[in-house]
């Protein structure tokens, strides 16, 4: 792969080096871009010899060519900012392009662009940094960190450059797009049925898994229809397309029209089993001293239908939450509904299930293969699970 990495003037520049030598190390072609503040912390003679490459550095006389930030964007299939101090962040969400990186940046698809953020905390924290932020993701900028750790303030907090290794992880998962051209349809969340206009039954479910896995699908390049219950997270990918819901069958219709069009289904939503029969259009007030029963009725099942509509090429990936007997009701399932994978994690494991930013999951096959994934980040979790059930 041919990789262009970018330094800016941030201390954390004396590691930018290291990760060009790490992507040379891994076989990739690397070529460099520094504004002149980088300079004040590496040298142009250091990273042209690790690259093996002349630095861009300057619009005009940098190579001989006031047209080198286009010329290096047809040869670049990934841009990677390292250190991507404040500065770079705003110029690039601004549209501002007065020097040598800026406007490659610029001239570059956001969707090939990879920022590893470092600066002081309280200015990572700044809401002026967190909206440029959003802005370049909300056009397919991908970012990797910040870390939290020492910083060269003396302080400690999140702002610190994740270290070169992590960097190339990242660059090289950004590359591998092996989903290119799939759509897949993701749901996520709970479902509330409403009981009358101010009450509902519904569960604890987040919706972190859903969104993890969402996120993991578009960077390995796929469309994404994620449907979703009622949840505060939210997402900006340019290759996912979000339908909110609040209903079982609500989830139901989308599920049902969506899934036909796409390669595979990931159905990670808590869809409720049960709803009320009937849902007054009025709060219901107490009577009395007595209590109140609710009459339930069975919501339709939206996996079991996916798994009857499959046909020969899709995929379907189910999940089981589980509070006892839990691989033998996982395998249940799994044959019961048709499905290509079960995702089983158990509410009994610390750090597991809803609510967390954690997850433990095993994932078992229909030919019978089984993956066990320790606890970890969710992302990495969904992304371990993509990777599975894609492969």
């Amino acid at each position: 792969m041919r990789i262009i990495v970018g330094i800016t003037g941030g201390i954390a520049a004396y590691k930018s080096p290291e990760l060009v030598r790490l992507l040379k190390k891994a076989g990739h072609e690397v070529r460099c871009a520094a504004t002149e503040h980088a300079l004040e912390f590496v040298t142009r003679a250091t990273l042209e010899t690790v690259s093996g490459a002349p630095l861009y550095h300057d619009l005009f006389t940098g190579n001989g060519s006031s047209t080198e930030h286009i010329s290096l964007k047809d040869w670049g299939e990934l841009l990677v900012v390292a250190p991507a101090t404040a500065n770079i962040i705003g110029k690039v969400a601004s549209g501002i392009a007065d020097d040598a990186l800026s406007t490659l940046l610029l001239a570059m698809p956001p969707e090939r662009v990879l920022m590893a953020p470092a600066m002081n905390s309280q200015m990572w924290a700044h809401p002026a940094v967190q909206r440029n932020i959003a802005t370049l993701k909300g056009w397919g900028v991908r970012t990797v960190g910040p870390a939290v750790g020492e910083l060269a303030c003396g302080t400690s907090g999140p702002g610190r450059m994740v270290e070169p290794a992590e960097i190339v992880e990242a660059a090289l998962s950004t590359l591998h797009t092996p989903l290119s051209a799939q759509r897949w349809l993701v749901t996520a969340g709970p479902t509330y049925e409403r009981i009358d206009s101010v009450r509902f039954v519904g569960n604890y479910s987040s919706g972190k898994m859903g969104f993890a896995l969402a996120q993991a699908l578009a960077d390995a390049g796929a469309e994404v229809e994620l449907v979703t219950g009622p949840t505060a997270l939210s997402i900006s990918h340019p290759r996912v397309h979000r339908t909110d819901i609040e209903s079982a069958r609500e989830m139901y219709a989308a599920a049902t029209a969506l899934y036909p069009t796409c390669r595979g289904a990931i159905l990670s939503a808590a869809v409720a089993d049960y709803r009320p029969a009937e849902c007054a259009d009025h709060k219901l007030k107490k009577q009395g001293d007595e209590g109140m029963t609710l009459t339930l009725v069975q919501n339709p099942d939206i996996l079991a239908s996916l798994g009857k509509m499959k046909t020969d090429g899709q995929l379907l990936v189910g999940f089981a939450l589980e509070t006892d007997n839990e691989l033998q009701n996982a395998q249940g399932k799994l044959q019961r509904k048709n499905l290509d994978y079960i995702v089983m994690n158990s509410l009994r494991d610390a750090g597991a299930g809803f609510g967390t930013d954690t997850n433990k999951v095993t994932i078992l096959g229909a030919d019978g293969s089984r993956r066990d994934v320790g606890l970890r980040s969710k992302q990495k979790v969904a992304r371990e699970i993509v990777s599975t059930v894609t492969s």
